[in-house]
């Protein structure tokens, strides 16, 4: 596996090195030895699986509040997705950048996604599947976004979008005053 850091820090997309042959290709998605490489020590407790049917769509962009704040790790299986994670942690010199990269079953990349940080993704093809693991349990009362669209962090999505859910549409978005997230 190749870990490559983002633009920020601790985030890294993770490509893995298939060995491939006329039956097809064989990779290793994870290893608990090659993950201590980026210092991540923390046990992946719940596995989450989303189908998207349409093209364009955006889901987040999702996090969990501290203390159960979480570490993912997404990756695709099927179609593609642009990827997006923005950084919510004050102290960090990213705090509300974002980075994207574009994740696909052809290309087996995956998104390492740290504690304080904000995920989503948009679909690029119809029928995209993703598979999330989690290093804690979902907690709805610890449920938290930001709206897709907000106009301070300004992610630049890859197509128009075409459908959103009406929760993510409600989604809180940052203050562009303060750089703090507006609870409703």
């Amino acid at each position: 596996m190749i870990f490559t850091e983002t633009t920020l820090s601790g985030a890294y997309v993770i490509t893995p090195t298939p060995i491939g042959d006329e039956r097809g290709k064989f990779a290793r998605v994870f290893c608990k030895n090659e993950f201590s490489k980026i210092n991540h020590n923390k046990e992946f407790v719940q596995f989450n699986h989303s189908v998207n049917k349409i093209k364009g769509t955006v889901r987040g962009m999702h996090f969990q509040k501290h203390p159960f704040s979480e570490i993912k790790l997404i990756r695709c299986i099927k179609g593609s997705v642009y990827d997006v994670i923005v950084d919510l942690r004050p102290e960090s010199d990213t705090y509300l950048k974002w980075f994207g990269e574009t994740i696909s079953a052809e290309n087996m990349k995956m998104m390492y996604v740290p504690e304080g940080f904000a995920h989503g993704f948009q679909t690029l093809e119809e029928q995209s599947e993703l598979l999330y693991h989690h290093t804690n349990y979902y907690t709805p009362c610890s449920e938290g976004g930001i709206n897709y669209a907000d106009k301070t962090i300004n992610i630049k999505w890859l197509l128009p979008v075409t459908l959103v859910s009406d929760k993510d549409k409600t989604l809180p978005f940052i203050n562009p005053t303060t750089n703090e997230l507006q609870i409703l």
